[in-house]
């Protein structure tokens, strides 16, 4: 079972959710595939995966989070000992996003809601500062990443198994050249 983690102001409906999605159902696995829509609050985000990684807690599952999505897989990793693929994460959100406070619209659904001091100490809560078991986890990056530097992430998850693009942008564009191995790494 894979649990895709959206980003900020994404959704299940992103490039890189669709792609995963699409190859799943073309092997007749769409069944193993969850992506939920999750909310703007990180104490409510998390809430809603802790109901999906409990809901499959009977077979085996696979995290894949992308962007402030990494940042959410990474603290469900080290809490639930699950293996995680992280397609250009974020790192310190908490900390990366005071510059942009105030009105933020999602991508997909053009729902507005803010950014706020109260959303920056609620996503705080979930900051893993080091990881336990790099070998749970795959970094993918990109060097042309154009909104989070992808040599923190690599500093961060030193020790797992790390692929760096140059080049590409923070959607992970090339997001379909890895399809095949995000899944091998999700079966263990």
């Amino acid at each position: 079972m894979l649990l895709y983690v959206h980003g900020l102001n994404s959704s299940p409906a992103s490039f890189k959710a669709r792609l995963l999605r699409e190859k799943l159902e073309s092997l007749g696995r769409g069944e193993e595939f969850s992506c939920p829509r999750l909310p703007n609050r990180p104490g409510l985000a998390i809430g809603l995966l802790e109901h999906e990684v409990a809901r499959f807690s009977r077979q085996p599952l696979a995290l894949v989070g992308s962007s402030l999505g990494g940042f959410y897989a990474t603290w469900l990793a080290e809490k639930h000992g699950l293996p995680a693929v992280l397609v250009n994460p974020a790192v310190r959100p908490h900390e990366q996003l005071k510059d942009f406070l105030g009105t933020q619209k999602n991508l997909h659904t053009g729902q507005e809601w803010q950014l706020d001091a109260a959303y920056l100490a609620d996503l705080a809560r979930f900051h893993v500062p080091a990881i336990t078991r790099p070998e749970r986890y795959l970094l993918l990056a990109t060097t042309g990443d154009e909104v989070l530097d992808y040599r923190e992430a690599v500093g961060k998850y030193r020790g797992a198994r790390q692929v760096v693009v140059e080049g590409g942008d923070h959607g992970f564009s090339n997001f379909a050249d890895y399809l095949d191995l995000v899944l091998e790494f999700g079966e263990g």
